[in-house]
């Protein structure tokens, strides 16, 4: 039986010999050949012309959908919403359908926030929600309201992922300008004062 490096180097020097042989054949035929064979293939296909009108609409339809596309990816602002304050805590509902809707949600420091989540598209990428920054990653069930509670302490822009950081949304926590003042209505069985600006 013959070893197996032995077939191999058969097998290779086989294909050299071969390689070699077909250059051979090839640096053997006349340029002329090669020329006309050339010629024949290239006379074969014929130019047409279109309508100034017809290259007129592709070019306005192609202008069209690359200013679409600049307009959709640079352009065009994430839809904000302030979240509104009830009973001490600021909340919102976010859509989660193919993204965040709101994508940017705006919120107040210091106070608590509660972000609404309701998933309805079924894509694995939006089945858990991640806010890094605050140490918080929450799975997000089909066809159903999460809540996710916390508090930011700083304000600034604080981004919120899915689970495979494709889609983003982020949350915007501003400064509480205004004085808080407690109104005298605004006192509860416990006499205690809630703030309302």
């Amino acid at each position: 039986m013959m070893n197996k490096s032995a077939i191999v180097g058969s097998i290779a020097s086989l294909g050299l010999a071969l390689g070699i042989a077909s250059g051979q054949a090839v640096a053997q035929m006349p340029h002329e050949g090669i020329q006309h064979s050339e010629s024949e293939s290239t006379s074969q296909f014929e130019r047409i012309e279109q309508p100034l009108w017809l290259k007129g609409a592709v070019t306005v339809g192609g202008l069209g959908l690359i200013g679409l596309e600049l307009w959709w990816f640079l352009l065009s602002k994430p839809k904000s919403q302030k979240a509104k304050t009830d009973r001490g805590i600021q909340e919102i509902d976010i859509a989660v359908d193919g993204g965040y809707e709101p994508s940017r949600v705006v919120v107040n420091a210091g106070e608590p926030v509660r972000l609404n989540f309701y998933r309805k598209d079924p894509s694995s990428c939006l089945e858990e929600v991640r806010f890094p920054d605050f140490h918080i990653a929450q799975e997000l069930p089909l066809n159903k309201v999460t809540p996710i509670e916390f508090t930011p302490d700083k304000p600034g822009k604080y981004e919120f992922t899915c689970g495979m950081n494709m889609f983003r949304g982020a949350l915007e926590v501003q400064a509480a300008n205004s004085p808080i003042t407690v109104r005298a209505s605004s006192v509860d069985n416990n006499g205690k004062a809630s703030a309302h600006k």
